[in-house]
């Protein structure tokens, strides 16, 4: 099934993010394949409470750990100002998340605090510095899982999407390929919500906006890569990121996903392909893979991503936001939406998150 229009898509790709994340609170961070299948049988395909001193604990199933409570704030922000404001976001930092923590790991709701954000709070609360000198050189995608929600709001420009995600971004990670990844994801997501498929040409409508100086990404090459004459290479202008390599990983990976000669079976066995860790150079082309081979079943996507264990609350997170804003909230199962805790909340939102117009 594939959505009709863009509010159920937007508001599919929210509700996918947040339900994808709440089916991996039970099983999360099992690196161990064999332990995961003990513990939660052969096939997870509903949400789960976590056991007994493991990230988590404590949670019921159906309920959202830290990155859903990050996306739901920065979807406050959202919609409460029409748009991304970062200003109003910094503050929602300082007054409703970072009284919550105490720099350890296991603090904060949900159970668990990402090492980009224990480093901010220590950077911030601690030594008392500024917005803007609080980043930190975690690998993980814990910006891309808060700045989906940016993807979705400004969809419409994409340009805008770019600046606001890298900036937002910027505030908790320093590693340029991070944040090329993470801004790189943004734009394909706003894509989808736009109506645009997940296969092999959205890398290229991506660079078509490179060459029209809409997303800062510096290029030596044509738009098809090709070479470019003599002369006509430009030196990179102040911002960008230092190729466009990171806006060529969607559609490499869909092509793949769509090539009936490369098939990972069964699919939650992309966690092996991919990479079962934290970091965005793994988490990203799984989120792909899945969305794209099962562009029109929500379902099936964010459960492989699931049961592929490892970090896999991240890439079910990711999944589901992609796969969402292809299916369009129309397309999720009612089951998932009535087990999800935050969905009456979540969907109040999504439906005020057009109301205004955004700054650009």
């Amino acid at each position: 099934m594939t959505a009709t229009n863009r509010t159920d898509r937007s508001q599919g790709a929210l509700l996918g993010a947040f339900i994808g994340e709440a089916l991996s609170v039970g099983p999360h961070w099992y690196y161990d394949l064999d332990l995961l299948r003990v513990d939660f049988g052969p096939w997870i395909e509903t949400y789960t409470a976590p056991r007994p001193g493991r990230y988590h604990a404590g949670l019921r199933a159906g309920e959202s750990s830290q990155p859903g409570f990050l996306l739901e704030l920065m979807l406050r922000s959202l919609v409460e100002r029409g748009g991304y404001d970062q200003v109003d976001f910094c503050r929602r930092i300082d007054t409703e998340f970072f009284p919550l923590l105490d720099g350890t790991p296991h603090s904060g709701p949900g159970g668990y605090t990402s090492q980009s954000m224990r480093e901010a709070w220590r950077k911030r609360v601690q030594r008392g510095l500024p917005w803007g000198q609080v980043a930190g050189l975690a690998d993980n995608t814990e910006a891309a899982e808060r700045t989906l929600a940016i993807a979705v709001r400004h969809a419409p420009d994409l340009g805008a999407v770019a600046r606001h995600v890298a900036a937002n971004a910027a505030l908790t990670q320093t590693d340029p390929t991070v944040l090329a990844m993470t801004t790189a994801y943004g734009c394909a997501l706003a894509l989808l919500v736009q109506g645009e498929p997940l296969d092999a040409s959205i890398s290229v409508k991506l660079m078509e906006r490179v060459h029209r100086g809409e997303l800062p990404f510096h290029h030596v090459t044509d738009a098809a890569l090709g070479a470019v004459s003599a002369g006509a290479e430009r030196a990179a202008q102040p911002g960008e990121f230092a190729s466009p390599d990171a806006l060529l990983t969607a559609g490499s990976i869909a092509r793949g996903a769509h090539d009936r000669d490369v098939r990972i079976d069964p699919a939650w066995k992309v966690s092996l392909v991919y990479g079962m860790p934290c970091a965005v150079y793994h988490q990203f082309p799984a989120a792909y893979y899945l969305a794209a081979r099962f562009a029109d079943d929500f379902e099936s996507a964010v459960l492989h991503a699931v049961n592929g264990g490892g970090q896999n609350q991240a890439r079910a997170m990711l999944t589901g936001a992609l796969v969402g804003a292809q299916v369009g909230l129309s397309g999720i199962p009612q089951r998932l939406i009535a087990g999800l805790e935050c969905a009456p909340r979540v969907l109040e939102l999504a439906a005020g998150l057009d109301g205004r117009d955004a700054p650009a």
